[in-house]
């Protein structure tokens, strides 16, 4: 792939993973012979303005931090018509998981420099009274998005571990919640009320930390793969828990898979909504 790169930096992403491994990302793009510069954010809005500016002046921006930063900055990228490359340094790397990326920031620095371009999809999330927001690995409703809130606060776990463990406090406070989802086309789960812990509406194979929530979704064949996980016991639920790490859950009887390119999706009570590890602004009874 062809610079200058810009290195968008997240410098609080992975508890500072990100500043400890720009030095090796950097020394591996120089002994390439890439021409590139780095560019620090103060917040997630501000990475969008770099990320834009920079595609507008041709650069290939790469975002270094977790999965919400990739994502975010995926969709200003794609708003510029620009080039885009990753450089995982969060606790959970899902996109570089779901795309083959060396987890080792050197490794992906040279992969961005001697790789080539391909095109990816990406979901557009719409809410009511709110700008669209365009995100690149999945949206959740339900557990997983509380337990992302509370992966999120956790500064006693660093790594992928953090996921099962917010998911198990969170199942600890959980109560059942009516959703709706309505598929447009394709083979969507029948629309109607039912009772569950999340929906997860996914481009890509994998959330929380390598947790392989959707293991029939490609994140290039224009589709939105539907995961429902029905309310069931708590027991049943740990049962989810420990089968989704290599996506067996989807056999047992709780769990509905479903395809669409466009899906509505309503819950009876507010609650949070997250995309990518970052919290998005829906709560019920809204559609999004």
């Amino acid at each position: 792939m062809n610079g200058p790169f810009c290195l968008v930096v997240n410098p609080c992403a992975g508890g500072g993973r990100a500043s400890r491994v720009l030095p090796a990302a950097t020394a591996a793009l120089d002994e390439a012979g890439a021409a590139h510069e780095v560019s620090r954010s103060a917040s997630l809005d501000h990475a969008r303005e770099l990320a834009d500016t920079a595609a507008r002046r041709g650069d290939v921006v790469v975002a270094v931090g977790g999965d919400g930063m990739a994502g975010a900055l995926a969709g200003a990228v794609a708003a510029a018509d620009g080039m885009y490359g990753i450089i995982p340094a969060g606790r959970g790397n899902d996109f570089a998981l779901a795309l083959g990326l060396p987890g080792d920031a050197a490794d992906a620095a040279r992969v961005l420099a001697g790789g080539q371009v391909r095109a990816m999809d990406l979901i557009g999330v719409s809410v009511p009274g709110q700008p669209e927001a365009v995100v690149a690995l999945s949206v959740y409703l339900g557990l997983p998005s509380v337990a992302g809130q509370i992966a999120n606060r956790s500064r006693l776990l660093r790594g992928p571990a953090v996921y099962p463990v917010a998911a198990l406090r969170a199942l600890a406070g959980w109560q059942p919640a009516a959703f709706r989802v309505e598929p447009g086309g394709r083979d969507g789960i029948p629309g109607g009320d039912f009772a569950a812990y999340a929906v997860v509406v996914a481009n890509c194979a994998y959330f929380g930390g390598g947790m392989k929530v959707a293991p029939p979704a490609e994140m290039d064949d224009g589709i939105l793969d539907i995961v429902t996980m029905r309310h069931s016991s708590r027991l049943a639920f740990l049962r989810v828990l420990l089968k989704i790490k290599d996506g067996t859950h989807v056999t047992l009887p709780q769990i509905s898979l479903g395809r669409a390119a466009e899906v509505t999706v309503t819950v009876d009570r507010a609650m949070l909504a997250a995309a990518d590890g970052e919290a998005l602004p829906c709560a019920a009874p809204l559609p999004a």
